[in-house]
């Protein structure tokens, strides 16, 4: 069965036709939580978070062809709610440094990548992110982020040139 079919069956009530989406873009959904939040237990969090509110919501899908987009804004929102809260406890001191990932497992980014995204401000740091760990093109990371795909390509090209530059 193919995506849209998927996701028309799951506007309608189909739990079934859901679970297939999931199992569609999880792996999407986890690598780009755990590069934008930095670790495991947060990136399942994130993710966890967002297929909630996803299944809450499908009804409200009125594009059957934009759900992948739409299911990475949920994330993204996920995302962005879980550093503000975690920003919260830091400030309040009730939480000490987060874990990174270790730099010598294969799965995770290299130390110097890591590095280099993090000279990203958070806005360039998603871009990227969406394009390179999520696959998506200007139009769908412009629609996740809500901005223009040109302005979306410039920044990624800007980014990509920083982050090369760091990186020689």
């Amino acid at each position: 069965m193919d995506e849209k079919e998927l996701v028309q069956r799951a506007v309608t009530g189909d739990k079934d036709a859901f679970a297939g989406l999931y199992t569609r873009c999880r792996d999407s959904l986890y690598r780009y939580a755990f590069f934008r939040l930095g670790n495991d237990s947060d990136a399942q969090d994130a993710v966890s978070a967002c297929i909630a509110a996803a299944y809450e919501s499908i009804g409200r899908l009125k594009n059957a062809t934009s759900f992948r987009a739409w299911i990475f804004r949920i994330l993204y929102r996920c995302c962005c709610d879980l550093i503000k809260a975690q920003m919260e406890q830091n400030a309040r001191g009730d939480i000490k440094e987060l874990d990174r990932a270790p730099s010598d497992d294969p799965r995770y980014l290299s130390v110097e990548v890591r590095e280099a995204l993090n000279q990203l401000d958070d806005i360039d740091r998603d871009i990227v992110l969406l394009s390179a760990v999520a696959g998506y093109n200007s139009r769908e990371i412009a629609s996740v982020i809500g901005s223009k795909p040109t302005t979306v390509r410039s920044r990624l090209a800007r980014s990509l040139r920083k982050m090369r530059t760091f990186l020689e």
